[in-house]
């Protein structure tokens, strides 16, 4: 493995939405991917990002010291709170999310933001049971507003993620519910497979995900039986990896070490993690990466077992 970023849960609270209005933004990974042999579909991601060099970034974010709440778990944290101006969406169909990070001490929507992996904000859009998955990046208008279209594929639960990091302060993922009514059955979580296929490609994990100890996850990306070794860029880095815990949706965004163009970095087919994860439990693992100018997300089903087994 010759990448490797470590992990651990997010704790302080990051801030929120951006200033000025920006161009439509990018929807990233509609997750549809199958698992190799898995009947069901995937799509997924959570809060606590890090890397190896031991510096946090935005949107799932890793603090070092005493253990801290997984990110995505609260609507409100470290003084700002996640505005959901569109709780409820229409399945079937494209429809509009609009939301606001709020300043708790002046009750104003927040309109300057760092940027962090080449965007203000990373907006997640997951389903409760965990096979819809979708990353996008919203717009933001003059008043701090940001919106994005998204097509939920059918009625059910599901939690958005807001992850960014206000001008001047620590990033922060915030989370909120969100529904599209409508006849709903919950899915069963797809079966843990160590490949998933998803437009054409073949994505193997290796590793193991472990509470309390970080472990290494490699993936390798491959195309008819031959592995990718031209990645490209996507937002600073060949592999964006997002973790939701089955359950509660704790989110956990990681990156690798390294970046395209620093003499050491190779374009694929592997792309290395060094992850831990916030407790023993079920996750679903969610890999950006991009080929041939599109994004793709293939997704697994890991289980962490206890430290140190």
């Amino acid at each position: 493995m010759n990448t490797g970023l470590k992990v651990t849960v997010f704790a302080a609270a990051l801030a929120a939405t951006f200033g000025a209005t920006y161009g439509v933004g990018n929807a990233v990974g509609s997750v549809s991917p199958k698992a190799k042999g898995d009947a069901h579909g995937a799509h997924a991601h959570a809060q606590g990002q890090s890397h190896t060099d031991g510096h946090a970034s935005g949107g799932g974010h890793e603090q070092h010291g005493a253990a801290a709440l997984p990110g995505g778990l609260q609507v409100s944290q470290g003084g700002y709170t996640l505005d959901l101006k569109s709780p409820r969406l229409v399945s079937g169909k494209v429809d509009e999310v609009r939301f606001a990070i709020v300043r708790d001490a002046t009750g104003r929507a927040v309109t300057e933001f760092e940027r962090e992996h080449g965007k203000e904000l990373h907006l997640i859009v997951a389903s409760r049971d965990l096979t819809v998955y979708r990353h996008l990046h919203p717009t933001r208008a003059a008043d701090g507003t940001w919106s994005t279209p998204v097509e939920l594929p059918e009625a059910g639960a599901y939690r958005v993620f807001a992850d960014f990091k206000p001008k001047g302060g620590e990033g922060l993922t915030l989370g909120a519910d969100l529904a599209a009514p409508g006849t709903y059955r919950p899915a069963a979580l797809p079966t843990d497979h160590g490949t998933a296929e998803v437009d054409g490609y073949e994505v193997t994990l290796d590793g193991a995900l472990a509470p309390g100890a970080s472990g290494e996850l490699k993936l390798t990306v491959s195309r008819d039986g031959k592995p990718v070794r031209d990645l490209q860029p996507y937002l600073g880095a060949y592999g964006h990896l997002v973790a939701l815990r089955a359950g509660d949706l704790a989110y956990l965004h990681v990156h690798p070490h390294g970046e395209p163009g620093d003499g050491e970095t190779k374009p694929g087919p592997e792309v290395a993690f060094m992850a831990t994860a916030p407790s023993s439990g079920t996750y679903r693992l969610f890999l950006d990466f991009k080929h041939e100018g599109k994004v793709h997300t293939a997704a697994f089903t890991v289980h962490a077992g206890h430290a140190g087994h």
